[in-house]
């Protein structure tokens, strides 16, 4: 027995992330009010299964939380090694008799030096290129509901009754 290949559009077509024939129902601001939106669609029995919120005008942000001095990265390549020498040491525990403190506490030690070691080698290799700390995110600027050809007449109609549901296409 075969399988669809991709190239056939048997893999393609039945993926949960596509509509054969999506139709734009509404565009929002915020996922919240996209989501409400489709909330509102199911609590009316509408097939919601033929519905998908898709993010568009993606943008990612950068939040920087901080400074990095070599300091703080020894600090930090310190306590994650110990975090992973005690993992490690656990798991060494559970397949021997020895002396369980004497094994967790060599495998966090070494799991500190190690981790102390790779990160400052990390720190050096950027030199000084990147000298603070952040977080990222991807965000959507937008959020389009769609919803399959076959329905998208009933779902504009359902959508009609909630109030602010359909946010004006022209303003």
């Amino acid at each position: 027995m075969s399988m669809p290949t991709p190239a056939a559009g048997g893999a393609r077509a039945t993926s949960p992330l596509r509509l054969q024939f999506p139709q734009s129902l509404a565009v929002y601001d915020e996922y919240s009010a996209a989501q409400r939106a489709v909330d509102f669609l199911s609590d009316r029995k509408f097939p919601v299964e033929q519905c998908m919120i898709v993010g568009t005008d993606l943008k990612r942000i950068e939040r920087i939380t901080g400074r990095l001095t070599t300091g703080k990265v020894a600090l930090s390549g310190v306590l994650s090694g110990l975090w992973f020498g005690l993992f490690i040491g656990v798991i060494f525990t559970l397949f021997t008799a020895e002396n369980t403190i004497v094994i967790v506490a060599s495998t966090m030690l070494f799991g500190a030096l190690f981790g102390v070691i790779w990160a400052l080698v990390g720190y050096a290799a950027t030199r000084g290129q990147r000298d603070f700390s952040s977080v990222t995110e991807v965000v959507a600027t937008r959020y389009e509901v769609l919803v399959e050809h076959k329905v998208a007449a009933q779902a504009r109609e359902l959508l009609s009754q909630l109030p602010g549901g359909r946010p004006d296409p022209f303003a």
